[in-house]
């Protein structure tokens, strides 16, 4: 047997995006359940079931999945340029760390921000702004910030992206999301899990098997030829991993989330037209 007959007779039997494979490896299966991909880009796909809802809030209408005849199942998408790119720009364009795992002890040196918020606004805003004049911004900055306060908005500007894209979510769907299942590489960061969950105030989830993309994709595969029984198998096959409860007053995740709100504002109308 050559390497060219290795898969000689092996039916393509299923065909995922990326995303929605994601989606599909962490069982979110029915309406309302959602994950959401850290990345170098977060990707947020939320399950709106067998009806199609065009966003309102600056979201993108996807298929989810359609399993043989059975009606498809459609999502919410919400895309985030910059997220874990922005700890790749604080690594190799300006050196505040020499290893992306570094980031947390460094923003666990600080308390909290230090009152600094980090727009990673690089490439414009993605959802829910859908901004191309926009460009970066580290605002409210004083004497006291230091590298262990930038370390920490950075991984908060992550959150709180992911926090806008779950208010248009809900305030789409009408279906609250009541836990967010995360995945990616930036999932190792235990800091930026709680915060998001304070951030939230919903419990994030993390489950056994963090490369859900391949594992959505063999589970399609597998459904199709039969290898598994159906949808609820593969829900009994997921396995959480570790959560994270949200652990913040209301009156503080409020007061970051104006200021965070004001920082964006700071972002916008940068790019004139006669400036590239």
């Amino acid at each position: 047997m050559n390497e060219h007959s290795l898969l000689r007779e092996v039916p393509i039997a299923g065909i995922l995006g990326d995303q929605q494979a994601a989606t599909f490896g962490q069982a979110a299966f029915d309406q309302g359940e959602a994950k959401n991909t850290y990345g170098t880009g977060n990707f947020l796909i939320f399950n709106t079931g067998t009806e199609i809802i065009h966003s309102k809030n600056g979201l993108l209408t996807t298929l989810g999945y359609k399993l043989g005849d059975a009606e498809p199942h459609y999502a919410l998408e919400g895309s985030i340029a910059v997220t874990g790119s922005l700890v790749q720009w604080l690594r190799d364009s300006i050196g505040l760390i020499s290893s992306a795992g570094e980031i947390e002890t460094l923003a666990r040196t600080v308390d909290d921000n230090g009152g600094a918020y980090f727009v990673p606004a690089f490439s414009g805003l993605f959802a829910p702004y859908w901004r191309a004049d926009a460009r970066g911004a580290l605002v409210g900055l004083t004497r006291f910030v230091n590298k262990g306060h930038i370390a920490r908005a950075a991984l908060e500007a992550i959150a709180f992206q992911t926090r806008e894209v779950i208010d248009a979510v809900n305030a789409d769907s009408g279906v609250p999301l009541t836990e967010l299942k995360v995945d990616g590489g930036a999932t190792g960061n235990n800091l930026l899990l709680q915060f998001q969950a304070d951030i939230l105030g919903v419990p994030v989830v993390r489950p056994v098997v963090a490369e859900t993309t391949a594992l959505g994709a063999a589970y399609a595969a597998g459904l199709a030829v039969g290898f598994w029984s159906g949808l609820g198998e593969l829900r009994a096959n997921w396995q959480e991993d570790a959560r994270w409860e949200p652990d913040m007053e209301v009156a503080e995740r409020e007061r970051l989330l104006r200021n965070w709100k004001k920082a964006v504002t700071k972002t916008l109308d940068w790019v004139d037209e006669d400036v590239l």
